[in-house]
């Protein structure tokens, strides 16, 4: 059994958001019922913040370079998909979750991609014809808490060769929502603690790591996150 896998087998029916919750706009409703007082981006500052990214997209069809919860989830209609590699950028769990994965009193962690290294993770290719229908899905999950900054990246094969111009949300430091200086402690602790009405942030990571590994992609340091996460699982008799 790969490591870190049979943490979240204690969970069961977990809420994942698909697409129909997502056009539903149930995320936000979720998200208010773990932090009433948070602060949710309205529809129309979505549609605005796409509007102006789409101002610079490429022509044709658009790849999502995905490095968290979009490996296993997307939620979107995709052409095809393979593995890609980003520079200068790394994953790391920086983004403050006081709802969906978390919530006020007992706030979670979600992926994010910061400054720095290198990132093994999916492109995903979606049809120049839906390019508008699917981003708007995406945007109604990525920029709904605040925290990303969309980005237009160059994104390579395994072995560095040019594959596409790729949109990704990258991790805004300036944000109050911003974590990328954590320990690992409390990494640790806010993983194998907190949950919201989106699943738990431990059942994050593990869906995440299983995604990769699934992908033949490792990840040593999120590896070594989960073996951290599942041993304080174990120790508060969770698993």
């Amino acid at each position: 059994m790969p490591r870190g896998s049979h943490a979240s087998q204690h969970e069961t029916n977990l809420p994942v958001l698909d697409r129909n919750m997502l056009v539903k706009g149930m995320g936000m409703l979720l998200a208010r019922q773990d932090d009433p007082a948070i602060w949710l981006s309205s529809e129309a500052e979505r549609a605005a913040s796409l509007n102006a990214f789409l101002k610079y997209r490429p022509a044709g069809d658009i790849c999502v370079f995905a490095y968290g919860s979009l490996i296993w989830n997307p939620a979107i209609k995709t052409m095809d998909q393979c593995v890609a590699r980003l520079s200068g950028w790394h994953r790391l769990f920086c983004l403050s979750m006081t709802a969906g994965r978390g919530t006020a009193a007992l706030p979670g962690l979600a992926l994010g991609l910061d400054h720095g290294g290198d990132c093994l993770g999916i492109a995903y290719r979606i049809a120049q014809k839906d390019v508008q229908s699917e981003l708007s899905i995406l945007w109604s999950r990525e920029m709904l808490l605040g925290g990303y900054i969309p980005k237009w990246v160059e994104i390579t094969d395994q072995d560095g060769h040019p594959v596409a111009n790729a949109m990704t949300f990258v991790i805004d430091p300036s944000h109050r929502n911003y974590a990328g200086d954590l320990s690992t402690p409390a990494i640790i602790r806010r993983l194998a603690t907190a949950a919201g009405s989106w699943g738990s942030a431990a059942d994050y990571l593990f869906r995440t790591l299983a995604a990769l590994r699934e992908r033949q992609i490792h990840d040593a340091h999120q590896e070594k996150i989960g073996v951290l996460v599942t041993s304080a699982l174990q120790c508060a008799g969770q698993v």
